[in-house]
């Protein structure tokens, strides 16, 4: 499984959001993203991360930035996840996995000790030209929305 590191192109990808519309990377060029990878809609860990995306979604996108997040989920289960948490955030379904696995965002990973296949959550941010400006593999959900905007120069 290859990894992204900054200045690398970030792979094209066209996924279907929440409402049934498709959204590609390439439709974005000339904005900054922020593209996020989480294993599953309304489980603890993805509901805080959407959240702290969401809370702070009027900030990012005041200093230029659109958030994209992406999971295996069927468009009907985000749907349902927008709704109950009152996300603000493009939600993008990958099933096959295909845009989580040109990310280095889907492969081998340990959970409670054991090596599973499964989604690694993990953070792009993407520049204006459709290149890698940071690459965070293995983030933790809690806080990490906060640290990103550390990271990004973004006032808390």
């Amino acid at each position: 499984m290859d990894r992204l590191s900054p200045g690398d192109t970030a792979p094209d990808f066209t996924l279907t959001d929440d409402t049934g519309s498709e959204v590609s990377l390439a439709g974005l060029r000339g904005r900054k993203v922020i593209v996020y990878f989480y294993p599953a809609a309304m489980t603890p860990g993805c509901t805080t991360q959407a959240c702290d995306f969401t809370d702070s979604l009027d900030s990012l996108k005041g200093a230029g930035y659109e958030v994209l997040g992406i999971s295996p989920d069927k468009p009907e289960k985000l749907a349902k996840f927008r709704e109950r948490d009152g996300l603000t955030i493009t939600l993008l379904s990958d099933p096959d996995r295909s845009a989580m696995t040109s990310y280095g965002a889907f492969g081998e990973k340990k959970l409670y000790g054991k090596v599973v296949q499964g989604v690694i959550r993990s953070t792009f941010v993407v520049d204006e030209d459709g290149k890698i400006e940071l690459a965070q593999y293995n983030v933790k959900a809690t806080g990490h929305v906060a640290k990103l905007r550390r990271d990004l120069g973004l006032a808390s």
